[in-house]
């Protein structure tokens, strides 16, 4: 189906694959999920995800656990979790989605980011018809279950699309088959349930802000917006950034 993501994928995990600055914003995100929902993530589906996908980058349990105690703390009552929205280099959109105790500070950072790069920050509310907020869950895909049938089965859960990955052997000798099942913002919960009820193996679950009108780049003019992009992505009071990057 080829959708396209916030921005290359491949150059984002390299990114996200300091551990240094990854860690703090999974904590984060354990820690406002447990916030919002309480502690316990069988009652709690954004907690749940958030430690799978936590486990996913290999977090340790403490840490972990150390997350969703401090949902309790007196510092996080001040936590508030807020968006911007921008124009950086060639036009390219920028959402992002960040949780700060220091508004104030979080604003100046990421404005400065933009202003490094002759960019700018938008009203917020602006790029809103740009685009679509999405539950977007990846899991694998058994041998033994046909594609058509998970579509199915799923559909009675907010399933509305369903991408199959072409497998990616990471070294292992038998690749295994991964999808991407796309749902509506509100359908998040019972769509990542409908898929640990039907025995699936969960690999990330996510809201995602999916670009309405993906844009494609030149490499060159991509180097120009990954200074940006690198700058947000260092930044530990942001959480995602999404770009129209075809």
């Amino acid at each position: 189906m080829g959708r396209a993501f916030e921005y290359r994928r491949a150059s984002k995990e390299a990114r996200w694959g300091k551990m240094s600055k990854l860690f703090p914003k999974l904590g984060r995100a354990i820690t406002m999920a447990a916030k919002e929902g309480g502690p316990d993530p069988d009652t709690n589906a954004k907690l749940r995800t958030a430690i799978m996908n936590s486990k996913a980058q290999n977090m340790p349990k403490d840490n972990i656990d150390a997350a969703i105690k401090r949902a309790t703390a007196a510092d996080v009552s001040a936590m508030l979790e807020t968006t911007f929205e921008g124009k950086g280099p060639h036009g390219v959109l920028v959402y992002i989605d960040a949780a700060t105790d220091n508004n104030t500070r979080t604003v100046a950072n990421v404005k400065s980011y933009f202003n490094k790069v002759d960019g700018q920050l938008l009203t917020n509310g602006s790029l809103d018809f740009m685009f679509t907020r999405k539950a977007v869950v990846e899991f694998e895909l058994p041998s033994d279950q046909s594609v058509d049938d998970i579509e199915l089965n799923l559909i009675d859960f907010g399933l509305e699309e369903l991408e199959v990955l072409e497998p990616d052997s990471d070294g292992e000798e038998t690749p295994v088959a991964t999808a991407i099942a796309y749902g509506a913002f509100e359908d998040f919960g019972v769509l990542t349930k409908g898929i640990e009820d039907a025995g699936l193996t969960l690999k990330k679950a996510n809201l995602k802000r999916l670009a309405n009108d993906p844009k494609e780049f030149t490499d060159e003019q991509i180097e120009n917006i990954e200074k940006l992009l690198d700058k947000l992505d260092e930044d530990e009071d942001v959480q995602e950034v999404f770009t129209n990057i075809a």
